[in-house]
């Protein structure tokens, strides 16, 4: 059974923390601040044998214009509309406020099903807010406390009866699905690259400064506004999550928190959100760095692309808001030259320009990150790298410190995602790095692998003289073995 469940009410009631425990991950970010949450965010909620969508709201408050509390308004009212039941959450020790009864009213209107629940009614302090609740006309509150996990006993008894509605009436509107063999497949079709599916789609992270237009860009991929967005900077603040089809590719695509220099960053709310998109980067598999085509290559975007890279991801670079640059060939040229200069460690990756605000540039996008991601997974077999190997040793031999040469036998691929390779050498703590540089950049242009982060391990093999163990043989023992007799 499938249903969704928005949770909404004023800021700082509890309602991050609910979500967090209805999941049972900290995935929204929580803090005594009012108004941390800013964005929807969905999740997968599990409440005895219920399974539902539950849905993480910004803070309702009486603003109803083009500022970031009205957006932010406007946002969770969309949420409400679409989710098919409301959790409305009070704060008990507080009682019912002004904007509470003004919320309870929109929500009467707004929504079908509207689950009141009073929180933080831990302790007899929170018993005249609940009593107050009733005043509210939506039936009688749950007591609960988010924080520690009581009253969701009570939530469940009020869940189901509407979830089993939800299921009989979904199972009558099902059509009827024609399931077939599909007969027309390519038995030579290539299996050493698992291309992404509805169930294991590709994770792919947005991360730039504040203010380069990653929620706009998200926005437009997804062809409507599910992101907050502005012209203020560091309004994401959580990692948020969507799952979405990109032109026939499935993608869980993550929108993050701008990154600014450690040094600035003090708040504590920002170090969470920065915390919270470090982590993004690190369960992504491609990497799409968002620079603003007026200030690229900053020192900041250079930190974020290499780590990116040392977090072994593959990179994408997007220049955005190209639509404002008047003088783009020579534009593109100095960007090129700039991005080979200052980021050796990710060259070849793709450079993309595009615009977030009119959408031009999404298909490249689209094609680079499904190109990365293939690069990222792919396989080359041993006999082609040993063929690679002699080739590349023969045009530049590797050096002989000490007048010994260093001896580099054979290698294998050990790894994918990213690439890594080991190569069985003699002496390999003597080895260059210098070297190690030249057979990474032959990999990236003979296996056609530009951009993605590629491993390479130097692992030592002694030679192996079979008879080294053995005693040198001397005169008697010499004598007896040429005789076939002992010395007596």
């Amino acid at each position: 059974m499938t249903f969704s469940v928005a949770i909404v009410g004023r800021p700082n009631v509890g309602k991050s923390t609910l979500f967090n425990r209805l999941v049972g991950k900290r995935l929204a970010l929580v803090d005594n601040q009012p108004g941390v949450t800013r964005d929807l965010r969905e999740g997968a909620a599990r409440l005895g044998d219920l399974r539902f969508t539950v849905i993480d709201t910004a803070g309702l408050e009486d603003a109803t214009d083009e500022s970031l509390q009205g957006r932010m308004r406007k946002l969770t009212e969309r949420a409400v509309d679409m989710a098919d039941i409301c959790l409305f959450v009070i704060d008990a020790r507080t009682g019912v406020t002004p904007t509470d009864e003004s919320l309870a009213e929109i929500l009467r209107k707004r929504s079908a099903h509207v689950i009141l629940a009073a929180n933080k009614a831990e302790g007899s302090a929170a018993d005249a807010g609940v009593i107050e609740a009733w005043g509210l006309g939506l039936g009688e509150p749950i007591r609960m406390s988010a924080e520690h996990g009581e009253g969701l006993n009570d939530l469940y008894s009020q869940l189901m009866p509407l979830a089993d509605a939800f299921e009989a009436r979904a199972a009558a509107e099902a059509p009827e699905v024609d399931v077939s063999l599909d007969e027309d497949i390519e038995d030579d079709e290539d299996v050493s690259y698992r291309k992404p599916t509805e169930a294991r789609p590709m994770q792919v992270a947005v991360v730039g400064r504040p203010n380069a237009g990653k929620s706009t860009l998200i926005n437009k991929i997804l062809g409507e506004e599910r992101l907050l967005t502005g012209p203020e900077a560091g309004i994401t603040r959580d990692a948020i999550s969507l799952r979405i089809d990109w032109d026939g590719m499935p993608v869980r695509i993550f929108d993050t928190a701008g990154m600014r220099k450690k040094a600035k960053v003090q708040d504590k709310l920002e170090k969470l959100s920065v915390s919270d998109g470090l982590r993004a980067v690190k369960f992504a598999e491609v990497v799409v760095v968002l620079l603003d085509a007026a200030i690229p290559f900053e020192q900041q975007d250079l930190r974020i692309a290499d780590l990116a890279e040392r977090e072994g991801r593959a990179v994408v670079v997007a220049i955005n808001k190209w639509d404002m640059e008047p003088d783009k060939s020579d534009k593109i040229r100095e960007l090129r030259e700039a991005f080979e200069r200052l980021l050796p460690q990710l060259r070849g990756a793709p450079l993309v320009t595009v615009s977030a605000k009119t959408g031009k540039g999404l298909d490249r996008l689209r094609d680079a990150v499904a190109k990365a991601h293939e690069v990222w997974n792919r396989r080359v077999t041993t006999a082609q790298l040993n063929r690679w190997l002699i080739g590349m040793l023969e045009q530049h031999p590797p050096p002989a410190p000490g007048g010994r040469r260093v001896k580099l036998r054979y290698m294998t691929q050990a790894k994918t995602r990213p690439p890594g390779f080991v190569v069985m050498c003699s002496h390999p703590d003597k080895l260059p790095e210098s070297y190690s540089r030249y057979l990474v950049n032959g990999l990236r242009a003979d296996f056609d692998m530009p951009g993605t982060p590629i491993r390479l391990y130097f692992r030592s093999q002694a030679d192996r003289n079979p008879y080294k163990s053995k005693k040198k043989a001397g005169p008697s023992s010499l004598r007896k073995h040429l005789t076939g007799r002992s010395s007596d």
